[in-house]
């Protein structure tokens, strides 16, 4: 604690400092981050035009707040940035347990102490991530979690049990002048969702029956699935009608803004080679979850979390990283054969209709990424233009390649096709600009190779047969 903060209540008085509410606090350095143009959650992206100004007016309107979505839609991680907006650091009562507010205590032990010690009352100082505590809502969780329970050592110890001093606080008391959040608030029992009535609406506990009034200083705040997701449980509505504003968050609106969150958020420093991952098979991961979330085999009430597309990318990545380190190459570049590596990544992140089998979730993950290829590749190529490629194969030839297969090995295969290098590396070049090393220029040629090979399979022009990490190409 810096020496020159006040340390007793007749030193904070007479530092001219304020009593201010939690939401007014937030409010307040909200109006600050505005005027300057800084963002509150700098790390979340697509969000700029359609949830933050919710969240902006929300805490503008000093409202408690849930955040409805999807799995996925970086709920939790906006509700705990939340406390950028709280002050460095803010003063207590020396001991308490609630962070009483030196100028406006709440609890029997901080109204005793300044009425015994007046300005002398030590002081505290707490930062702001003391200041914010989570609970995951799960089917055990009791009122004495959240709330608190007579702490029956301290009554064996002497004191009443109306007093308050016989008080367990529980979670939401303790969070007193900062922010509680509630995680997957449906999955919280009924009865427990009605003992928050009178958090919210009056900012009083009452333990056991007993009225004790505890003018708690909080910011709730809130995340759930949507209530139609009925195989969890429901917001019941009077709790719903007390909170001030419910955020609506979303999947990703386009692609270009799915492969910046990837991007953002995979893990990608990788020490054993350099990385350049072709923009292609970013569109690809990308397309493959963008699928899943219009896919009628999945349920979408569920939804496809944006972690399966950043898996996806991790996994793929790492054969990438596999191969070369195998084979003593220093370029890590991605190719079309990583992509079966994105089924493990995919696994348990799609949750199948009624109407679907548990087992066809792998090859509905592979049909996923097929259309996906197929989608990207039109986007860069024309299928009819690869009349000489296809050709080649109709004479009875073919090509088998592998998510092991040296660079070197590829390109001396893929070469001897028409047309195909010259496509190849005009892809390289243009998705690729970057790379001027010669190791990393071949790479990259390779790896549009085997891409435009498998775009020509997905739109029918040229037959595949997959076994044991290799493909093979024929007509």
């Amino acid at each position: 604690m810096p020496a020159d903060r006040p340390r007793t209540l007749g030193e904070l008085k007479a530092s001219g400092y304020r009593f201010e509410s939690v939401k007014d606090e937030m409010r307040r350095n909200l109006v600050a981050r505005l005027r300057s143009g800084e963002p509150i959650f700098p790390d979340i992206l697509g969000y700029e035009e359609t949830v933050v100004p919710q969240v902006q007016n929300a805490i503008l309107s000093r409202h408690d707040m849930l955040f409805l979505g999807l799995r996925g839609q970086a709920k939790t991680r906006m509700l705990r940035q939340l406390v950028v907006l709280l002050d460095d650091a803010i003063p207590i009562i020396e001991g308490s347990e609630i962070h009483d507010h030196p100028l406006a205590p709440v609890s029997r032990l901080g109204r005793d102490t300044v009425a015994k010690l007046g300005d002398q009352t030590p002081i505290g100082w707490i930062g702001r991530d003391e200041r914010y505590h989570e609970k995951l809502a799960t089917p055990d969780v009791t009122i004495a979690d959240l709330i608190g329970e007579i702490d029956m050592i301290k009554h064996a110890e002497g004191r009443y049990l109306s007093s308050e001093l016989t008080i367990h606080y529980g979670l939401i008391p303790r969070t007193n002048r900062g922010i509680f959040c509630i995680n997957e608030l449906p999955d919280l029992a009924p009865k427990i969702q009605v003992g928050l009535f009178n958090v919210l609406e009056e900012r009083d506990i009452q333990i056991r029956g007993y009225p004790i009034r505890l003018e708690l200083d909080l910011c709730m705040v809130f995340s759930a699935n949507p209530e139609d997701y009925t195989n969890r449980g429901r917001i019941v509505t009077p709790l719903k009608d007390r909170i001030g504003s419910v955020i609506r968050t979303h999947y990703p609106l386009t692609r270009e803004i799915g492969i910046a969150i990837n991007d953002a958020n995979a893990w990608l420093n990788r020490d054993h080679g350099s990385l350049a991952i072709p923009f292609y098979v970013k569109e690809i991961i990308e397309e493959a979850a963008r699928l899943a979330r219009t896919s009628s085999h999945v349920n979408q009430l569920s939804g496809v979390s944006v972690r399966m597309s950043i898996a996806s990318l991790e996994n793929v990545v790492s054969n990438a990283e596999r191969r070369a380190i195998v084979n003593g190459e220093r370029w890590i570049i991605p190719r079309a054969s990583d992509l079966l590596h994105i089924v493990s990544a995919a696994r348990g992140k799609l949750e199948l209709t009624m109407s679907e089998d548990e087992g066809e979730e792998d090859t509905l993950i592979r049909r996923l990424v097929s259309e996906a290829v197929k989608n990207v590749f039109a986007t860069h190529f024309d299928p009819k233009k690869f009349r000489d490629v296809v050709e080649y194969f109709e004479g009875g030839k073919g090509i088998e390649v592998g998510d092991m297969m040296p660079t070197s090995t590829l390109l001396e295969l893929t070469q001897k096709i028409p047309l195909l290098k010259d496509k190849a590396r005009e892809l390289s070049e243009k998705t690729q600009p970057e790379l001027t090393d010669q190791d990393a220029r071949e790479a990259s040629i390779a790896a549009a190779a085997e891409f435009i090979l498998e775009g020509l399979h997905v739109n029918n022009r040229l037959n595949k047969n997959v076994k044991a990490g290799a493909s093979a190409y024929k007509r």
